[in-house]
Parts: structure tokens; C-alpha cells; sequence
């Protein structure tokens, strides 16, 4: 079927099917205002002027499947009712969907954009697919809003560009941007596994409605029920985050194991980790209590495996795979490095208490070494934890005190005693001095006196002096493990407190 001239049908309603199956159109095909009750079959057909659909009501199935376009594509304020499909086709000119409605699935699979792809206040209400598409000169897509999934899979983006969404779930696995893009969100959750960009990306969630050409607001009636217009990432992996930049976003899913050059990666704005269970679990013995942190996806899913594991941790969902501490300790560390590289000391603070965590737990470290790590975790939370430290330091000032007043301080205070010989005839007389040994102490040895000197020599053994009390063989013993080891508790929680406050 060929049109040579302008094939007009305006206002026209088609009861059932139409079929222009193959149809060739050399002139403008003009549609505007039509209404299709049955199918409108548009396969393989050829449009060499420009295609006007606009305000067009489609309301059963439209498929313009493997069309082509050669000019203006015009589906302004058109209606889709029921299954639209654009699988296939090219649209050598601009290809405009403004305040296009689509209810059912639409699917614009394996389709060539070579011109310009408006969508501005477009709404989809189903699922809409994009799967290989094409864009090779598009500037912006959208803004629009689709209630279902947005699916960008494999697409390929020729020039800089813009993505202005509001979806429910944008999946860009194996997408690929050759040029400087910005995806600006609301509402959804991005999955990003394995795309490619070869120059910066940003995605970036939107705080407030997008704002159309013409200054309206734009209307995001299918996601007006969602509570939340923040965005979350699912997954990272397999990207190259040389050149990412994320901003005000959801990290709390995501997966990050894969990702190349995660160092670094930019973290703009607010972006949030999920945190580590902060309840004291008392039906475990001994009882555990996690101290809140940044924590990544994957370490939640490792731990809810384990055996015994304490109730909240959050298991894998199908499709995240398994990664174990091997596998986590270099993302913290890259991560540490990335809030490090950005000024953020506290949140590197927490990156580096999760890699030394995934340390402890590898199972590649020699055993001398896995015990040395869990000491310097429970003394001080890797450096990381001042109260822990300073509850050692207070239990071990209590441990002296009470050891010192039990045996450590002398019975009384030694005297001294000189001794000497006077010569009968007169003369020179020589004594010696002698001081008594200390004595153990007996009877009531938990008295005020001797807890106040007891305190004296254990203040003293915090600074690393002596007091110069008088002790027993015991206490001298005692003295000196204090001297020691409280020194040395003291120094961990003020670098703790370091570590928690130094910008």
C-alpha cells in the first residue's frame, strides 16, 4: 500500500482494525485527532514526510514495529489505551512524545533515535522498555514519569545527555554513554550493574518535581502515593567509577563488589549507607551489641549467612551473588580511600572499621595474626572506638586498686633504723641506716587510707610515673603491668576520639 500525496485522515475513527501493514507514506500522514477502537497496525511501514499522531486515541493495541520515519514523528498529547510497541523502528528526524499517555506496556526495543527523543511530560503507566535502543543525537529525554519499570539495558547514547526520570525502577545494566551524561531521579531505584561510560556521569536524585520548558510543574500523578521521591542504587557492579559522581543518593542496597576504580568515585551531597544493628542481642551468649556504622549491602548478606547469625541482618536477594570478607575488604578500603580523597573523615572512619572487620573474619590470615586483631577489636574497635577503650582503662584502673589494697601496699609505712658503735676511749662514731622491708598487709585491708593511696599509685601508673609508695613484692609486680597497660588503653581512646573528630 502506497501513498504517493498527503494521505489525511484527521479527526477519522476507525471501528476495527487498521491495517497499514508495509504501507509506504511519500507524503505527510496526517492522523491528528484520530480515534483507533481496534488495533492500529503500523509493522514495517515507511513514512518519508512527516507523521502527525498528535492528541491521536489508540484504544486497543498500536504497533509501529520495524517502521520507519524519515521525518518529524508527532505523538504530542496522544493516548495509548493498551500495548504500544516501537520495537525496531527509526526515526531519522525528531521523534516527539509530549504528554504522550501510555496505560499499558511500551516498548521501544532495538529502536534508532537519530534526531532528537522529546518525552517532556510524558506519562507511562506500565512498564517501559528501551532494551538496545539507539540515541544518537538526543540532548534531554524527558522528564517523564513511568509507574512500572523503566528499562535502559543496553541502550547506547551517542552525545552529552540529559535523563530527566520519575519511575518506580530504572534499570541501566550494559548501557553505554559516549559522551558526558546526567541522570537527574525521583522515586526510583537504579540498577547500573556492568554499564559503560567513557567520560563523567553524574546520577543525581532530584529533591523537587522537574520543571517543564514552559515553567509548569511537572505532574507525577502515577508515583503521587510513594512516600518517598528519594533515590536508591541497587548495584554498581562492573562499573569503572573513574568517572562517576553520585549525589543525594541510597546506598544502603547497593551492590558494590565489581566495581572497577571504586577509589575513585565521588560522593556528593547526602549520600547514606545502611548502619549496623545497634541492638544489644542478650539471647546470644556473650551477648553481642553492634556499634552503628556505615555498613555495605554485601557485609549485611554475609553475616545473615553465617551460622548463629543474630536476627536483622538483611539476606541476598536472587541475583546478588555471594561475597564474603575476601571479596568486601578491598571495597572498604577503596571506599575509605574515596571519603578520605573527599574531606570525609568520619565516614572513612567507619570504611576502615569494616575493612579491618572483613580482615578479622578472612580466612587467608595466619591465626598469631587474626588473634592480634581481635585484641586490638576488643580493646579499642580498631582504633576506632573511645568508649571501648576507655571501659578497659577504667576496669583495669578498678583491677589495680583493688589488687594494690588487697596485697600491693606495704602493712604501714617501713622504718628506718641506724646502728653504730661508740668507741669506749671517745672518737669518731659510724652508723648504718637500714630501712625494714615492706610487710605484707593484715587484717583490714580495705580501708580509706589505703584505697586513697591505692588511687595514687594507679593515677600515677596512667601517666607512666611512679608513685612512690611503699609496695609489696606484689604490688611492685602490680605497678609495673599498670604502667604498662593503662598507658597504653589511654592512648587508644584519645586516637579514637581522634579518628572521629579530625577533618
Amino acid at each position: 500500500m502506497t501513498f504517493e500525496d498527503i494521505a489525511v485522515f484527521e479527526s477519522a475513527t476507525f471501528k476495527s482494525i487498521a491495517l497499514y501493514k508495509s504501507a509506504t507514506f511519500q507524503g505527510a500522514a496526517v492522523f491528528r485527532w484520530a480515534t483507533f477502537e481496534g488495533e492500529a497496525v503500523f509493522v514495517s511501514a515507511s513514512f518519508e514526510g512527516i507523521a502527525v499522531f498528535g492528541s491521536a486515541t489508540f484504544k486497543d493495541e498500536a504497533l509501529f514495529r520495524a517502521s520507519a520515519f524519515h521525518g518529524h514523528a508527532w505523538f504530542v498529547s496522544a493516548a495509548f489505551g493498551h500495548l504500544a510497541t516501537f520495537a525496531g523502528t527509526t526515526f531519522k528526524g525528531a521523534a516527539l512524545f509530549l504528554s504522550a499517555t501510555f496505560v499499558r506496556l511500551t516498548t521501544f526495543r532495538w529502536a534508532t533515535f537519530e534526531g532528537e527523543a522529546r518525552f517532556e511530560a510524558a506519562a507511562f503507566k506500565g512498564d517501559t522498555r528501551f532494551e538496545l535502543a539507539t540515541f544518537a543525537a538526543a540532548d534531554q529525554v524527558g522528564p517523564l514519569v513511568c509507574a512500572g519499570r523503566l528499562v535502559l539495558s543496553g541502550a547506547v547514547f551517542g552525545g552529552p545527555v540529559t535523563l530527566l526520570f520519575a519511575a518506580r525502577r530504572l534499570e541501566c545494566r550494559r548501557t553505554r554513554w559516549s559522551q558526558t551524561a546526567e541522570i537527574r531521579l525521583r522515586y526510583a531505584t537504579v540498577d547500573f550493574a556492568h554499564a559503560v561510560f567513557e567520560y563523567p556521569l553524574t546520577i543525581a536524585a532530584e529533591q523537587d518535581p522537574f520543571v517543564l520548558t514552559d515553567g509548569r510543574q511537572h505532574a507525577e500523578n502515577p508515583l503521587s502515593s510513594a512516600p518517598n521521591p528519594g533515590v536508591r542504587v541497587a548495584s554498581l557492579r562492573g562499573v569503572d567509577a573513574a568517572h562517576l559522581v553520585l549525589a543525594d543518593l541510597d546506598l544502603s542496597g547497593c551492590l558494590f563488589a565489581g566495581t572497577v576504580h571504586l577509589d575513585q568515585l565521588r560522593l556528593e551531597g547526602a549520600c547514606t549507607f545502611d548502619t549496623a544493628l545497634p541492638a544489644v542481642h542478650w539471647r546470644r551468649w556473650p551477648p553481642v551489641r553492634f556499634t552503628v556504622r556505615r555498613v555495605l549491602a554485601e557485609e549485611y548478606h554475609w553475616r545473615a549467612s553465617q551460622p548463629g547469625a543474630v536476627r536483622g541482618w538483611n539476606v541476598a536477594v536472587l541475583g546478588a551473588g555471594r561475597a564474603g570478607p575476601l571479596q568486601l575488604a578491598p571495597v572498604y578500603r577503596a571506599l575509605r580511600k574515596a571519603f578520605e580523597d573527599g574531606k570525609h573523615e568520619a565516614g572513612a572512619a567507619d570504611f576502615y572499621y569494616g575493612e579491618m572487620e572483613m580482615r578479622r573474619h578472612a580466612d587467608d590470615i595466619p591465626r598469631s595474626e587474626r588473634g592480634l586483631l581481635t585484641a586490638y577489636w576488643a580493646l579499642s574497635g580498631y582504633g576506632m572506638r573511645a568508649s571501648r577503650a576507655l571501659a578497659w582503662l577504667g576496669a583495669a584502673m578498678i583491677a589495680t586498686i583493688v589488687l594494690l589494697m588487697a596485697c600491693g601496699l606495704a602493712q604501714g609505712t617501713p622504718k628506718q633504723t641506724a646502728t653504730g658503735t661508740v668507741p669506749a676511749g671517745g672518737g669518731k662514731v659510724t652508723f648504718e641506716i637500714d630501712k625494714d622491708d615492706p610487710q605484707n598487709p593484715t587484717g583490714n585491708r580495705f580501708t580509706g587510707e589505703r584505697f586513697e593511696k591505692a588511687l595514687n599509685v594507679t593515677l600515677n601508673s596512667v601517666w607512666f610515673r611512679s608513685s612512690g609508695q611503699d609496695l609489696t613484692t606484689a604490688g611492685t609486680h602490680i605497678e609495673m603491668t599498670s604502667r604498662l597497660t593503662e598507658p597504653v588503653l589511654l592512648g587508644l581512646a584519645v586516637l579514637a576520639i581522634r579518628n572521629r573528630i579530625k577533618r
